[in-house]
């Protein structure tokens, strides 16, 4: 039987009257991407309030590694429940959250003493981790890199790269935050061969230490191996190396933001493993805890122990529910046949997302590592002019068919498949070929136009 049931339009009518009621109550800032109302969901389906059932390809923004709803994650959640809901880790100690911390720390690369300290999200985890850097190296200066995005904090808002979407309107920002080019290799000028590109991009880097800060100014150089809202761009493992030498060589630390790129979702339990360097510090969220709200800062430990103590912390960070939630999501993604699916996953996904670019002139790339996979449109394959609205227009069509999707990109012509790892076979075919459908429609509907 099929995943998708459609018994309405999407969005059916109990879904519009709920999203009109958001609309007026709450501040139109607070974006959505669908009117769909969500009543329920387990695994890769998704229920709305007209009974229409859906197949998640969003995957919550890249939470739900572990699918919605898992029944081991739901068992201990309303085990905690019954027991502490709250507490405080400022005001005491409580088993989850020291058991999150301990497998937070054997799980994480390095095989280095390390601490662990339990936030709210990654914006909340990527701010802390600053802290700490610079709280380790006395110094001030954090570099960045174009298409970044690290959070939503005055922070974070200054760290993160894509200036329209989230930025416009919200400063001044922290200062002592240098941005220098990140390896776009889909963009990089016409007639250049990649690795030729990647050596700019290296020489660009190395040149950022000269003419905007010098290194021993810098606290920190904080990366996404893999560019989450920045399109899905793998880092080139020589880029990424030419990091790690940069902090060895001048004390400073290297933290990877796996927020949106850890817990399996690229094949390996953390997106850094793929190139066997291991950072300073690792900042975590999303997956980590099947959906409940919680995110980390792992490292070394004597950069972990570098704040003062109360500097560091807050209210619900390490929450008991979300705790346990994270005990069983980790132990689930550790699993090799777990990440050996989300391999499989990923290779379907691209197979099918090849298929189109070979058929549809809009797809100009395809790209991903493991099941991180984003197809990026285009008006035109030489010029490669963003297709912006044709990208928004995909998703609509595709949510019509019964398909959860949502864009990314530094030019916002992205679509990025984030599904639950658990997802099926049947189910992965199913939901592409009502993707392709979409994309089949905009680009028929454009080229009548034309």
């Amino acid at each position: 039987m099929a995943s998708i049931q459609l018994i309405t339009e999407v969005p059916g009518p109990k879904s519009q009257a709920l999203a009109a009621r958001r609309e007026a109550a709450t501040p139109r800032g607070a974006a959505k991407v669908s009117a769909i109302a969500v009543e329920r969901a387990e695994g890769a389906v998704v229920t709305d309030a007209d009974g229409n059932r859906l197949l998640d390809f969003a995957g919550g923004i890249g939470v739900l590694a572990v699918g919605h709803c898992p029944p081991n994650v739901v068992a201990a959640v309303r085990d905690q429940a019954e027991k502490l809901i709250h507490f405080c880790a400022i005001m005491g100690t409580y088993e989850p959250y020291v058991q999150v911390a301990e497998l937070l720390n054997e799980v994480t690369p390095g095989h280095f003493p390390k601490k662990t300290v339990l936030l709210n999200s990654g914006s909340e985890a990527n701010e802390t981790a600053i802290k700490v850097a610079r709280s380790y190296t006395g110094r001030d200066a954090v570099i960045v890199f174009e298409g970044a995005y690290h959070g939503r904090t005055n922070l974070t808002l200054a760290m993160t790269s894509k200036y329209g979407l989230f930025k416009k309107g919200f400063g001044p920002f922290a200062p002592e935050i240098y941005r220098v080019p990140f390896p776009y290799v889909y963009r990089r000028p016409a007639g250049m061969d990649e690795d030729a590109y990647v050596d700019l991009c290296v020489r660009m880097l190395d040149n950022a230490l000269i003419a905007q800060v010098d290194p021993s100014a810098v606290a920190a150089i904080v990366i996404e191996p893999v560019q989450g809202e920045g399109g899905f761009l793998p880092t080139p493992p020589r880029f990424l190396q030419r990091i790690r030498d940069i902090c060895d060589q001048h004390g400073i630390v290297m933290v990877a933001d796996e927020v949106q790129c850890g817990f399996g979702r690229t094949g390996r339990l953390f997106a850094v493993e793929h190139y066997d360097i291991v950072p300073d510090l690792i900042v975590t969220a999303k997956s980590l805890a099947a959906g409940m709200p919680l995110a980390a800062v792992t490292g070394r430990a004597e950069m972990m122990d570098a704040p003062h103590p109360g500097g560091l912390g807050g209210t619900y960070s390490g929450n008991p529910l979300a705790c346990v939630a994270a005990m069983e999501a980790i132990k689930m993604i550790r699993q090799p046949e777990f990440l050996a699916n989300a391999d499989r996953v990923g290779a379907r996904i691209r197979r099918h997302l090849e298929a189109l670019q070979a058929d549809c002139p809009l797809v100009g790339d395809v790209r991903g590592l493991g099941s991180m996979m984003v197809m990026e449109l285009v008006t035109d394959r030489e010029t490669k002019i963003p297709a912006a609205a044709e990208t928004l227009q995909v998703v609509a069509e595709a949510l019509k068919r019964g398909v959860i999707s949502i864009r990314a990109g530094l030019y916002a012509n992205g679509i990025r498949f984030l599904p639950p790892l658990t997802i099926t076979d049947d189910q992965i075919d199913e939901g592409m070929s009502a993707m392709a459908d979409a994309v089949r429609a905009v680009e028929a509907a454009r080229l009548a136009l034309a």
